[in-house]
């Protein structure tokens, strides 16, 4: 399909500037060599070719057939194509299942023929491909129409592009080129009837002249092709760079009316990426930040940066941005400091950001400071803060730095804080490194550099079977369990609960006080009410058989008073934990990728700072403290303001257990939640105060 010997451009027309006429003469312009069979009735003749009425009547072998007609046309077109022997046939024409007026099933008619006939099928809805090395473009994009004597120095090493937005990904090729990046193939997929955006990736981690994946995804069609064709990029050591649109309740809507596609950015896509090693980027310009960044620099050791400028304000920018991005700009060391200061001027700065001033950084001083910094063990990487806007020279010897760039000892990233011009962006383009656009994307490059290598494959985890006891409560209930009967499923799923008793009178509270002891909570009982607190159906720090008698009546009327109807069952008595930090520890499953665990601030803190972590189900222990440091309240854990510092070991053996119990119940279990897991100080392990457990879609596995 990418690479064909023979085109056959169906629907093609002679007005050169509309879009049929456009794939006909971007497909000439840029050098195809193959043949070229224009398919139009209407015509005998388009610009010099023969144009023939039908694919039949071309009566040769056609590798590709670009078909570019009337929607309700499509499906005769791709008939008579399969019937000629087509092997593939890329669909650019509109309103199909992402046109609210498309009658039904026309797009599935699509699928239907390529499952039959065995033709591959690209769209509908497509905007095509080009591929730059064969001179293959199969698209109207203008971004493709470019002049021969246009071309400027590129990287060398290539990105393939996969995007199911036609004009976004075409976008990242017009915007790459201008960045001095290289390409292989831009393939753009429509809905998807047949072939996937995985299809492409994975086609993309074989090619020998593919370095590096960019994708745009608005929804993952094939969950298993996506994961396999990533598992192949990362062990081709090919990086792949994804933007995901949908995040935003308005983009989810959006991308729903563009292809087709119900988007949408929720937990699962954040931990699938996080597992296969996928880069995510917010914009096109961070996209193309992070694949020029992992395509010409080695991964960080770590994320202390040294920042290098000849200008003051430049360098303080830089270190506030970059340490906005999560990275560390340290003091650095007093030998490095000397050796810097020993070629710049005594007004300059050495501790970091390095301000070599424009008298230092004549005569060499900048390679000079790069060597010593790629030497220093307490710098993982370098940020570099220039200007580039000479439009004739560069004031520093790029084949000295062509050479640190190539040794890659670390990491050392480019950014002209005023524009750069063409010249100056070439030259350090040549010498190996792209100039960043902002110290925004500089930064986000340097973070994702610094990343730590992705965990290991779910499959390599030990498999676990959900026990008969933990079964027997899910399928005991059809609907939400309330707090004692989800303790009941984790005890019987092998985790630590409370000691706790459920009270259905007021006669039973004296023998639950005798055998927990006092203070307890003292929390009513309904899966009708999962938010307990706002019912005020919960009391805690009770002490002495009257005040607990005075709480059990207390919260069941609250409780009646709350929700009329409430189905109550009790009124769970539990002992009291002690202090410690709240955490929440929680599980969602996905329609497509199945369950995902989360690990985050808890208590209040949950909804009001949204810090969380999240990974695909199950975890070990290790990528249970992984997401622990991702956390902007793990200071809390490590002991904040003298507080003892909290049993983070035993939190992240909460939440691998909590990881390994969802992969075992994933057809019985939707959701279910920890919250507040109480961690006590280090050795004391965590308390689990409550928990919500939502069975579905299978709770008694039907």
């Amino acid at each position: 399909m990418l690479s064909p010997r023979s085109v056959a451009v169906v629907g093609a027309s002679p007005e050169p500037h509309g879009i049929r006429g456009a794939l006909l003469r971007l497909m000439r312009k840029n050098g195809f060599a193959g043949a070229l069979y224009p398919v139009n009735p209407s015509h005998r003749e388009i610009d010099g070719l023969r144009c023939y009425p039908d694919v039949a009547a071309i009566a040769a072998a056609i590798d590709l057939a670009v078909v570019a007609v009337p929607a309700a046309a499509v499906p005769g077109v791709l008939e008579d194509c399969a019937a000629a022997g087509v092997a593939n046939a890329i669909v650019i024409s509109s309103g199909f299942d992402e046109d609210v007026m498309a009658p039904a099933g026309l797009q599935d008619g699509i699928a239907a023929l390529a499952r039959r006939t065995g033709m591959r099928v690209c769209g509908p809805n497509a905007e095509g491909f080009h591929n730059e090395v064969d001179r293959v473009t199969a698209t109207f994009s203008p971004a493709t129409d470019r002049d021969a004597g246009a071309a400027r120095v590129s990287l060398g090493r290539r990105i393939g592009i996969v995007a199911q937005s036609g004009g976004m990904g075409f976008a990242l090729y017009n915007r790459g080129c201008a960045m001095g990046l290289a390409f292989s193939i831009v393939a753009t997929t429509g809905n998807e009837a047949d072939l996937t955006a995985a299809d492409f990736l994975a086609h993309l981690a074989a090619r020998d002249d593919t370095d590096a994946v960019l994708m745009f995804l608005e929804t993952v069609r094939d969950p298993e092709g996506f994961v396999a064709a990533a598992q192949a990029a990362r062990r081709a050591g090919k990086p792949v760079v994804a933007i995901k649109i949908g995040r935003s309740a308005a983009g989810r809507a959006a991308a729903s009316s563009h292809t087709a596609s119900m988007a949408g950015w929720d937990t699962a896509y954040d931990a699938l990426f996080q597992r296969l090693g996928i880069a995510v980027a917010r914009d096109p310009d961070e996209a193309l930040a992070l694949s020029a960044a992992l395509l010409t620099n080695p991964p960080a050791r770590g994320r202390r940066v040294a920042i290098v400028t000849i200008s003051g304000g430049a360098g303080a920018l830089a270190a506030d941005v970059v340490t906005a991005a999560g990275l560390q700009v340290p003091e650095l060391a007093a030998a490095t400091q000397a050796a810097i200061r020993a070629f710049i001027p005594s007004y300059g700065a050495t501790r970091n950001p390095v301000d070599l001033t424009a008298g230092g950084f004549v005569g060499g001083g900048l390679l000079r400071t790069l060597e010593i910094l790629t030497r220093d063990d307490g710098v993982d990487q370098i940020a570099v803060a220039v200007t580039l806007s000479n439009t004739a020279r560069v004031s520093f010897d790029i084949s000295g730095l062509s050479k640190i760039i190539a040794e890659r000892r670390k990491p050392v990233l480019f950014y002209s804080y005023t524009l750069p011009s063409p010249f100056g962006q070439d030259a350090l383009v040549a010498a190996g490194t792209p100039v960043f656009a902002s110290l925004e994307t500089l930064a986000a490059a340097a973070r994702v550099l610094a990343r730590p290598a992705p965990p290991p494959d779910p499959a390599a985890l030990p498999a676990a079977e959900l026990p008969a006891a933990a079964l027997a409560v899910v399928a005991a209930t059809d609907g939400p369990l309330a707090e004692h009967a989800a303790k009941a499923f984790l005890a019987a799923a092998g985790l630590e609960v409370p000691a706790g008793a459920l009270a259905g009178r007021e006669q039973d509270l004296d023998g639950i006080a005798a055998r927990l002891g006092f203070p307890v909570a003292v929390k009513v009982q309904s899966s009708d009410l999962p938010h307990k607190t706002e019912a005020g159906g919960v009391r805690l720090g009770v002490t002495g058989v009257p005040a607990l008698r005075a709480a059990f009546r207390d919260v069941l009327a609250a409780a009646r008073a709350h929700a009329p109807q409430a189905r109550i069952d009790g009124v769970l008595i539990e002992r009291m934990a002690g202090p410690g930090v709240e955490m929440i520890v929680g599980v969602t499953r996905d329609d497509a990728f199945g369950p995902v665990v989360m690990v985050g601030a808890g208590g209040v803190m949950t909804e009001l700072f949204h810090d969380t972590a999240c990974r695909l189900a199950p975890v070990d222990e290790a990528e249970a403290l992984s997401m622990l440091r991702e956390l902007r309240s793990a200071a809390l854990l490590e002991g904040f303001r003298g507080a003892p510092k909290a049993d983070v070991t035993a939190l992240a053996r909460l939440v691998a257990q909590v990881s390994r119990l969802a992969a075992a119940a994933r057809d019985r279990i939707a959701e279910f939640e920890l919250n507040p897991v109480i961690v006590h100080r280090a050795g004391d392990g965590c308390t689990i105060a409550d928990a919500l457990v939502v069975p579905g879609p299978d709770p008694r596995g039907a």
